[in-house]
């Protein structure tokens, strides 16, 4: 991407936006004042056209949010759609850019974004939506979770009424009502997303793919598919490791802290999760993991890291099998080109 003309930062509330836009010369400043406009979709051609009047075009300018979860999305979509460049940033990371003092509002904040469109442009990850299939699986995904959560409250629940000295029948019916009628959700749910899936060829594809590994079933797949849209460079197992979560960092400095490397724990906790069980899954079923865990732990190794390395190993095998469109092969063994090439001349 070329450097812009124009750095515009919008701070997304609920109900209304505030935006700004600043301008690139010897140093940053503001070109356009803030200015407040209604978070609905009618109001959109308003603030395009706010935009337009003070030179600001998609050829000469990029915008900058923070992601705000649902708020910013149709301000984005539309924005996108009508061939402006996009960046969504972390809130975090916007607010560690910046001293903490002054004056907090709207106004100022979307003074901020810009500045830091601004001083970090080269660094900006320009946002695209997602394919439509792909967010409502991702939205169903996310419903299932919802519910599978609250089951679980029930079920607790529900055990600690039952051994209770004084029983009452009435709540314990309604716990079990409750329990009976998420477990049917769940199931509708998990229906709702196979069929999206069979309906598109290339995502059927890739699940396919996915789903002949050791381990993998539909719900992890399912979740891997929305992880290769969003990680910054899918097709990298570490990159990918990093955006989900399980990629043990390096935590020391001098000589007073010295931690053990662990993940941090930041991504999707879905998909971080089922990519634990399916872990456990191998350690348990599988003859090599299984092998594999038992000689590190022997080693001396922590039981959890051995995990966490089984789940590295299995996202490694996912991205491969996507990206060579080849399923899963039992005991496949790579071989060294060059010594390939050395045992063909011999013979």
């Amino acid at each position: 991407m070329n450097k812009p003309q124009y750095y515009v930062g919008i701070d997304v509330a609920s109900a209304t936006f505030t935006s700004a836009v600043g301008s690139m010369g010897e140093k940053w400043q503001i070109s356009v004042k803030p200015a407040q406009f209604a978070n609905e979709y009618d109001s959109f051609a308003r603030y395009l056209k706010w935009l337009q009047d003070h030179g600001v075009k998609p050829e000469n300018s990029v915008i900058c949010m923070e992601a705000t979860g649902v708020y910013n999305e149709l301000l984005a979509h539309f924005l996108v759609a009508n061939q402006y460049a996009v960046a969504i940033e972390p809130p975090l990371k916007v607010k560690r850019a910046f001293k903490p003092e002054g004056h907090k509002s709207d106004p100022v904040d979307s003074c901020q974004i810009g500045e830091y469109a601004y001083r970090f442009w080269d660094e900006l990850s320009l946002w695209a939506p997602r394919q439509e299939i792909l967010e409502q699986i991702k939205t169903l995904l996310t419903t299932r979770e919802q519910f599978v959560v609250d089951k679980t409250g029930h079920q607790n629940s529900l055990k600690a009424l039952q051994r209770k000295m004084i029983r009452t029948s009435l709540a314990e019916e309604m716990h079990e009502k409750a329990i009976g009628e998420l477990k049917t959700h769940i199931r509708q749910i998990e229906t709702e997303i196979q069929r999206l899936i069979d309906q598109d060829p290339d995502l059927r594809s890739k699940v396919a793919l996915l789903i002949s590994i050791p381990g993998v079933g539909m719900l992890l797949a399912a979740h891997m598919l929305i992880a290769f849209q969003s990680a910054a460079n899918p097709m990298s197992p570490k990159s990918l490791a990093a955006f989900i979560g399980i990629c043990p960092y390096e935590d020391s400095s001098g000589t007073s802290l010295r931690h053990t490397p662990t993940s941090r724990h930041y991504g999707p906790p879905g998909l971080r999760k089922l990519l634990y069980l399916a872990a456990l899954s191998l350690r348990t079923h599988n003859f090599q993991f299984k092998s594999y865990f038992l000689r590190k732990v022997q080693e001396g190794k922590p039981k959890q890291l051995v995990i966490n390395n089984i789940a590295n190993k299995l996202l490694k095998i996912m991205v491969a099998v996507v990206r060579t469109k080849t399923q899963f092969i039992a005991n496949y063994r790579s071989v060294n080109p060059g010594l390939l090439k050395t045992a063909l001349t011999k013979s």
